[in-house]
């Protein structure tokens, strides 16, 4: 089969691939990531050096579902091998979910309605105070403190007028 001129570039491109099996929370995902450099010569794209493409695979209770996403990074081959960017994309959700947990689940930002006007930002910036509140209080249970301030608000307030702001 002969291949289109582009796709010959990409076939003789440095390509490698990594995968990954993990079990946990009565599920098993394979990742399997496989990078390139030969966007470089196609993507006019500042300090491009790979890209790669990542399929992610889940089984849980007996049902597999599939995944595949793309992306891009100017770490170059001798930095991130395959291997490396598969441990990198892991680490970056892992960063990803603990940065956004609290604000998606407990304090139900996905299921906000306001989307116009200036009522998204209004409120993303209240939480995102609420948020730096409770962490400059060390508060572990956000979940639990937001509950509690809800039921009694002079709580809530006396976190503004912290004892450390003299």
């Amino acid at each position: 089969m002969a291949f289109p001129p582009w796709e010959r570039k990409l076939v003789a491109a440095e390509r490698q691939t990594a995968a990954a099996t993990s079990k946990g929370h009565g599920r098993i995902e394979t990742r399997t990531l496989t990078r390139s450099t030969a966007l470089r010569d196609y993507v006019d794209w500042p300090d491009l050096a790979q890209a790669f493409k990542l399929v992610r695979q889940r089984t849980l209770r007996g049902q597999t579902t599939t995944e595949t996403v793309y992306g891009i990074t100017s770490l170059p081959p001798d930095r991130a091998d395959a291997d490396t960017l598969l441990r990198l994309t892991r680490q970056h959700w892992g960063i990803e979910n603990r940065v956004f947990y609290v604000r998606d689940v407990t304090m139900g930002e996905d299921n906000c309605r306001a989307r116009t006007g200036s009522a998204p930002i209004i409120l993303s910036t209240l939480r995102n105070i609420a948020l730096n509140l409770l962490n400059r209080n060390a508060v572990k249970n956000k979940a639990a403190a937001l509950r509690r301030h809800a039921a009694h608000p002079h709580e809530a307030l006396a976190l503004i007028h912290n004892k450390d702001d003299n």
